[in-house]
């Protein structure tokens, strides 16, 4: 069975197919291009102060929660450190967009500070992320982060939040475990980068073998998240199992935010067709302010996860702007300003009624 059988047949019937029936708004897609010229260079002195910031709070409120006896301010460190390492780790969606020669170094550092110590290196979402963006995959079978959760089975959400409680316990089994047999089993090699190589949560999706200067960037990222794994089950011998618990649950905390971010990313209601790309904005969320949360839940620029899909090259820092001159200029009654909502509340509400109308089909 796949990701797409468990759509209710008679709702998706009835779902409409954004493909044919959105035509391109050529107007706000012209503009989004002519009005952002000016600002779409990434800028070093921004990137780098905004996650080695993000990093240090975070691994110095993960030592906190810890070694602090007091349950109290353990737990509101840990809870500190979850924000902070979460900013951290979305810089790999940057990673994904930035030229390769904008940022020299900001890859490397990124992934011995972040993604190998926190088992997601780079190689994750490189090359999958990409596929999210490509103008005939948007919303298909072939896209490995969409699912069409908003016609699925009611059940299917509270699911789709809770497996990711799962995600740094499974991250260190891949790693510390599957990883080390499959050197010695090819085809446990294989059946790992296929199926467990990848940020994506269409479960369909199996991830072709790398190549080339991307498999000798896998390899040295895969050995260093390896090593880094095995250390990690290997402390509890020497440290006991305190450390490995509370860094776990904090990973966890984030892991969570995350599929939650993901699930207002999107509307989550195409069925399956190949969508224009008008179709693909209004299918995505933007969160401007004075959405005064977003920031927490969203950051890095992913408040703005509509205005990214029309603008996938633009860095982060340059979306609050780029959203600022294209609301002006196309004004309030507008294809662009559809995409605005208010909140995650709001869309998780919208998302989960959308489910429970499906299920009296």
């Amino acid at each position: 069975m796949t990701a797409y059988d468990g759509i209710n047949s008679q709702a998706a019937d009835r779902a409409q197919s954004a493909g044919s029936s959105v035509p391109d708004d050529a107007a706000m897609l012209r503009a989004a291009v002519e009005l952002t010229r000016d600002i779409a260079t990434a800028r070093p002195e921004i990137y780098w102060p905004d996650m080695l910031v993000s990093v240090v709070v975070g691994y110095a409120a993960l030592a906190g929660a810890i070694l602090i006896d007091s349950p109290v301010l353990a737990v509101l460190s840990g809870l500190v450190a979850a924000l902070a390492l979460y900013r951290a780790l979305l810089f790999i969606h940057e990673l994904t967009h930035i030229h390769r020669n904008a940022l020299p170094g900001f890859r490397f550092a990124w992934n011995v500070l972040v993604g190998i110590p926190m088992l997601t290196p780079s190689f994750m979402y490189e090359g999958v992320h990409t596929l999210h963006h490509a103008r005939t995959r948007y919303g298909t079978a072939e896209d490995p982060e969409y699912l069409p959760l908003a016609l699925m089975k009611p059940w299917s959400l509270p699911l789709f939040i809770v497996v990711a409680l799962l995600a740094p316990p499974a991250l260190l089994i891949r790693f510390g475990i599957l990883t080390p047999l499959g050197a010695i089993f090819p085809p446990l090699r294989r059946f790992v980068w296929e199926r467990f190589s990848a940020l994506s949560i269409n479960p369909d999706f199996r991830r072709r073998m790398p190549e080339g200067a991307f498999a000798r960037m896998v390899f040295w990222q895969e050995l260093g998240a390896s090593l880094w794994a095995i250390a990690l089950m290997a402390s509890v011998y020497f440290l006991g199992w305190r450390p490995l618990l509370i860094a776990l649950a904090v990973f966890s905390v984030t892991a969570v935010l995350n599929q939650l971010r993901t699930l207002v990313a999107h509307l989550w209601e195409n069925d399956g067709e190949a969508m224009t790309v008008t179709a693909q904005y209004l299918d995505s969320v933007n969160v401007p302010p004075p959405a005064w949360l977003a920031p927490l839940w969203a950051p890095v620029g992913l408040r703005y996860h509509a205005l990214h899909h029309l603008l996938p090259s633009v860095p982060y820092h340059s979306l609050g702007e780029a959203h600022r001159r294209l609301s002006a200029h196309l004004g309030a009654v507008s294809t662009y300003s559809r995409a605005s909502y208010g909140g995650m509340m709001p869309l998780v509400v919208r998302i989960a009624s959308s489910t429970m109308r499906r299920r009296s089909h």
